[in-house]
């Protein structure tokens, strides 16, 4: 008798936002701003660490800006943010000074953390940003614990808790996930699945590749999204946030992006090819996406975006210049925001 052959799984159906696929002037300007600063900031970072002006590890978001950009561009006053050790990009765009960010970056009493903290540990209680967190998964918790705050204060606001494809692998996440459902907890989780859990691409990791249904089990519903498109990311970011703000409880958002350097600055990232990396570069690369949106609407030249541009180098000069002229902390800080 012959063998029967093996079912393979249906491959499902990438849910479109629901929302308007457009963006007025003033809307898409914005973005291409706040994604270039990302841009431009993170490649100044990176110099710096190859200068040595920053120690210890240093993960940068470069490929990935449309997603915190998008996201944000529908995040309510109050609403708050939690992510991993890629964090740079979601501090600038919760609104936090170059100026300490890239000081924290360099260890100066500037910074956000007064220098103790780094790349991994930045907080501001003003921007509702609660880490960078350095321990894989560690803030997903974390951020089900912000969303119960917010349901046990009935204040209204929503936790947006960022996590990466590898991070999801962690049973932390279930735990969280199930809690989140059980109480109706307003929380948004973001998985930026930027294909490559440091060396580990998600075919090799994931029995199933399709993060967004990760929640399934729990009755949590999901949506795959294009996350290198900031208006995509927007109008199904304002999907989730909706649900998760109307007490409906928690909701996945799986934004398909791409991180262009290695895992952290240490990482060579010998495990795909550059014509992978040029390919993505030059054909689905976010803020090249929203500069042509802007050339379609006939909403600015080129000439303008470079104006643009060079302002935005001046405030990440500006950054960087500051957070190299910052003293170093003081020998008394050791003993200081130490709880026992």
């Amino acid at each position: 008798m012959a063998a029967k052959k093996a079912k393979t799984a249906a491959k499902p159906a990438r849910v479109k936002p629901a929302g308007n696929l457009s963006a007025t002037k003033a809307e898409l300007l914005k973005y291409y701003k706040d994604m270039l600063l990302i841009r431009r900031f993170e490649e100044r970072a990176g110099q710096l660490y190859g200068m040595g002006h920053i120690g210890g590890f240093c993960h940068l978001y470069i490929g990935q800006e449309a997603v915190v950009v998008g996201v944000e561009a529908v995040k309510k006053e109050g609403d708050q943010t939690i992510t991993g050790y890629r964090d740079h990009g979601h501090m600038l765009a919760c609104g936090m000074d170059p100026k300490g960010v890239m000081a924290e970056l360099t260890g100066r009493s500037g910074g956000y953390s007064k220098g103790k903290g780094g790349s991994m540990h930045m907080f501001s209680n003003e921007a509702k940003f609660y880490g960078g967190h350095g321990i894989v998964g560690a803030q997903i918790p974390l951020g089900a614990g912000l969303g119960f705050a917010n349901k046990y204060r009935k204040n209204g606001q929503v936790s947006l808790t960022y996590f990466g494809d590898g991070a999801s692998n962690q049973g932390q996440v279930f735990e969280a996930m199930n809690m989140a459902q059980l109480w109706k907890l307003p929380v948004v989780f973001i998985i930026e699945n930027n294909q490559y859990a440091m060396g580990t691409s998600v075919t090799r990791a994931h029995s199933e590749t399709h993060l967004y249904r990760r929640g399934a089990a729990f009755g949590i519903p999901g949506m795959e999204v294009d996350g290198m498109d900031v208006v995509e990311v927007r109008e199904a970011a304002r999907t989730a946030i909706d649900h998760a703000r109307d007490g409906d409880g928690p909701y996945i958002l799986e934004m398909k992006t791409y991180r262009y350097r290695g895992h952290s600055m240490s990482d060579p990232a010998k495990y795909r090819t550059r014509e992978e990396v040029d390919k993505v570069r030059e054909h689905n690369d976010p803020i090249k996406r929203c500069e042509q949106r802007i050339f379609d609407g006939e909403f600015a030249t080129e000439a303008d975006l470079k104006e643009i541009d060079r302002q935005i180098k001046a405030v990440v000069k500006d950054a960087a210049d500051f957070s190299l002229e910052s003293p170093e902390p003081a020998v008394e800080e050791l003993y200081t925001d130490v709880l026992a």
